[in-house]
């Protein structure tokens, strides 16, 4: 489905997404309100939606579309979407599972199509659930290999990677998050450098602690939250007693820049089976040499569990290796980080 009040925007992206024969355009709404309505008669996988429209608009609109489409993906394609909008960082807090800045007039053109239909494939479709009033589907459970068991060490830090659908991931982890666990905690998130501030406040507003983007040689604190910057990776050290910040840019295999596999190498080094990992939807596999490394240095991960995932592609990889002692939804990580944490302090 698109939706854009732009009936010049509705047709270039239609023979866009058309071109490609693994898609079809099954709707097109003008507002908001008319996407919910007609959410009630069609089965769509993915909605690319539009921020700025008549009546109540895009981005108010995302939690009652995302109900109504019972499953589907949300893609914002919008002008607004550019690098630091604040829009951009909301709708994906709310559930987007990706955006995408929309050419000028005039632009529709170059890489935009093979963007757009890349971001498409690795979207995907989803399970579906007939009628306007049925509940969430629930994915079939495909089997999982559980790594070893969580480790029984003293917790000494939480590191976090995310990609695709990250942003309402955290959220929601976050939030479910008790106030203090008593360890600094590391977030990996692809985004672009000019996002970084403004992923820091939404994460400090959902979480009540301090989140801050990193420096290099900054020092780790308890219960406050150390953000990769967007063109570099976050990588831990210690100086002395102190656990420290180092950033580095070189290349990763993933082709990631911040990558999430410095992030928990360097954690694997420093901390071994006191440091643990959390995996959270993404596309691609970024993170799953550090996690390799994590656990072979007595380190834990939790992995994201499928159904709670826009794009199971970075947790799945850890748990197809066997690296995962979880596999889990957000809140019910935050469960399980907060009972490793009380089960520290009472040793």
């Amino acid at each position: 489905m698109i939706v854009d009040d732009s009936m010049v925007a509705r047709a270039v992206l239609s023979r866009m997404i058309e071109s490609d024969g693994g898609f079809e355009i099954v709707a097109v709404a003008g507002t908001a309100e008319d996407a919910i309505e007609a959410l009630g008669q069609v089965r769509v996988d993915i909605i690319l939606l539009d921020l700025e429209m008549p009546g109540a608009g895009g981005l108010k609109s995302i939690p009652k579309i995302i109900r109504a489409a019972r499953g589907a993906q949300v893609l914002i394609v919008s002008s607004v979407a550019e690098e630091g909008a604040e829009e951009t960082v909301a709708a994906l807090a709310l559930g987007a599972a990706d955006t995408l800045p929309k050419p000028g007039t005039g632009r529709f053109n170059g890489r935009f199509s093979e963007i757009l239909l890349g971001k498409l494939r690795g979207l995907g479709c989803v399970d579906f659930v007939a009628g306007p009033h049925a509940p969430a589907a629930s994915p079939a459970l495909r089997p999982v290999r559980l790594g070893p068991p969580m480790s029984e060490a003293p917790l000494g830090l939480l590191a976090i990677g995310a990609s695709t659908g990250g942003i309402h991931a955290l959220a929601t982890l976050f939030e479910a998050l008790p106030p203090q666990i008593h360890v600094p905690i590391l977030v990996t998130q692809h985004l672009p450098a000019p996002f970084m501030a403004v992923l820091a406040r939404q994460l400090s507003a959902a979480s009540g602690r301090l989140a801050t983007v990193a420096d290099d040689g900054m020092r780790l604190v308890a219960d406050q939250i150390i953000i990769a910057p967007g063109d570099a990776h976050l990588n831990l050290d210690r100086a002395g007693d102190r656990l420290i910040v180092r950033l580095s840019s070189q290349k990763m295999a993933s082709g990631c820049l911040p990558s999430v596999d410095p992030m928990l190498s360097t954690a694997a080094s420093v901390l071994g089976p006191r440091a643990l990992a959390v995996m959270l939807t993404g596309m691609g596999r970024d993170g799953a040499d550090g996690a390799a490394r994590l656990v072979a240095a007595g380190g834990s991960v939790i992995a994201q569990d499928e159904a709670s995932s826009a794009v199971w592609g970075m947790p799945r990889c850890v748990v197809d290796a066997g690296l995962a002692c979880a596999v889990l939804p957000p809140a019910k990580i935050a469960r399980r980080i907060a009972l490793r944490a009380e089960e520290a302090l009472c040793r």
